[in-house]
């Protein structure tokens, strides 16, 4: 179960990372193999003496592209002996104790992917925008300053820019197409663990389209055998062909340290949101305006499906993408573009990978029978400016800013609802930080009221009261906030 395991991001030195590696082959046989495909295509090696080959060429050639991330963040915190005690923070935070402000460092690793510079890592390496300083140390010593890009947290894809030199001849990696990587080719990680120095292992692609670790609807993870330990996140996981076919973030343990089970992000997406920042261009998820589950054993069961994997529809919106391509409620998606689809999140990352504005095609299994839908990849539409609001005044969500539940709004803050009110962020500080309400909770009632729009919220929220009754859904619970004056 993964609750009982160290899933973790943030370890040590900073961040928990993850690494893949996997071994590969030397000079002599590297001439004769095209990149992934290749391995599969030669069998066991003849002799022992082929056998024996170094990976040091392949060292060679991609080491000089992985560098490592140093990162220095100033963080505000309470000067106060009861600063570290939450119910004070809540209650007194800011009645007692002076601000204080302390310097947080923490590495990790990251790649070049271009010669002018272009970095990719992880979002958890550069830690949200209080990065106040990127330092980036290539494999030769030199060191380099660098800023950020982009950086996308539910992706957990970061892209940087060095800012200061190296004349636009920097080393970097080539893509691989990781939809050709396939359970048991060879792979090697490289990143900086602990802090010790770059540091290379080996090992193999142990799964494909690892879904049950993801953290947002859109996580795909290759799954590695290769040690990886805290100080990875970010470096490459590359082929025996020398190219980037993942970037390694997570990894499964017990202990922090290497069991021999670790992600990468695969190059496809990655390859989006590099693409993405060289252009300048904002990442859009595709909206497929339906609502997906995983298949059961149960649903398995009652629709006769051969397997229990797939997207089970469960419901339409009338005018998403999904509605016009005639998708229904009860199909099961089993596959998108010609690759397998084995619950929800596999649907959203095939979708983000073909990219905004190209079409996919999905097979669907429909009352026994096989069907393929055309569809539209499309991003949601944008709220409009009378769904968000800025709340002020004498109630408790003074501070928060709030929107109608419109697809893009709903998708950003991983809402499950079609209708509603949401809260988007608090300000520090405000009335509503103190009464802890979070970007993701939706409004329901006001003084007993239902609130179905923001308009409804402005109403009942500008009629003076004593007494306040709030009611919101947070997640699978519904919480109450009951002052009075």
């Amino acid at each position: 179960m993964l609750s009982r395991v160290l899933l973790s991001r943030r370890f040590g030195l900073g961040l928990f990372l993850a690494a893949l590696s996997a071994p590969m082959i030397g000079a002599g046989l590297d001439a004769m193999l095209p990149p992934a495909a290749a391995q599969r295509d030669v069998g066991p090696p003849p002799s022992r003496a082929i056998a024996q080959y170094s990976f040091a060429p392949i060292v060679k050639k991609v080491v000089p592209a992985v560098v490592n991330v140093y990162v220095r963040t100033r963080v505000q915190t309470m000067n106060s002996p009861f600063a570290n005690d939450p119910m004070f923070g809540r209650m007194f935070g800011e009645m007692f104790g002076m601000p204080a402000e302390r310097v947080q460092n923490s590495l990790g690793s990251g790649v070049i992917v271009s010669a002018d510079g272009t970095i990719v890592t992880n979002a958890h390496v550069v830690k949200g925008s209080g990065a106040t300083e990127v330092r980036i140390v290539l494999a030769d010593k030199r060191e380099f300053d660098a800023k950020v890009i982009l950086q996308d947290e539910k992706s957990d894809i970061a892209v940087l820019k060095i800012t200061d030199g190296g004349g636009g001849r920097f080393p970097f990696l080539e893509f691989e197409d990781s939809d050709r990587a396939e359970v048991g080719d060879l792979v090697l990680a490289i990143g900086n663990p602990f802090g010790v120095g770059q540091t290379v292992t080996s090992g193999i692609i142990s799964a494909l389209a690892r879904t049950e670790v993801a953290i947002s609807d859109a996580q795909v993870f290759l799954q590695t055998d290769a040690a990886i330990n805290p100080g990875n996140s970010g470096g490459a996981l590359v082929d025996m062909a020398g190219r980037l076919v993942g970037i390694n973030t997570a990894i499964y343990s017990r202990s922090g340290g290497s069991v021999g089970i670790g992600f990468a992000i695969p190059s496809n997406l990655v390859k989006v949101y590099v693409d993405s920042a060289i252009t300048g261009r904002k990442v859009e998820r595709p909206w497929l305006g339906a609502r997906l589950e995983p298949v059961t054993r149960e649903i398995a069961e009652q629709y006769k499906l051969a397997r229990v994997s797939g997207a089970f529809v469960t419901r339409i919106s009338a005018q998403g993408p999904a509605a016009e391509a005639g998708l229904r409620a009860g199909d099961v998606i089993t596959g998108v573009d010609g690759f397998e689809i084995a619950d929800p999140r596999s649907v959203l990352y095939r979708l983000t990978t073909r990219g905004i504005g190209n079409k996919a095609e999905l097979r669907v299994l429909r009352a026994g029978k096989q069907v393929v839908l055309p569809i539209a990849v499309t991003a949601a539409p944008p709220p409009g400016k009378d769904d968000v609001r800025n709340l002020s005044g004498r109630h408790p969500l003074d501070g928060a800013r709030v929107a109608n539940l419109v697809p893009a709004i709903a998708d950003q803050l991983g809402v499950d609802a079609e209708s509603g009110v949401v809260i988007v962020s608090v300000r520090s500080g405000t009335t509503a930080a103190r009464y802890s309400f979070l970007p993701g909770d939706i409004v329901q009632l006001v003084q007993r009221q239902p609130i179905a729009n923001v308009g409804d919220l402005d109403k009942v929220l500008a009629e003076p009261q004593r007494d306040w009754l709030i009611s919101v859904k947070r997640g699978n619970q519904t919480l109450q906030l009951q002052v009075s004056g």
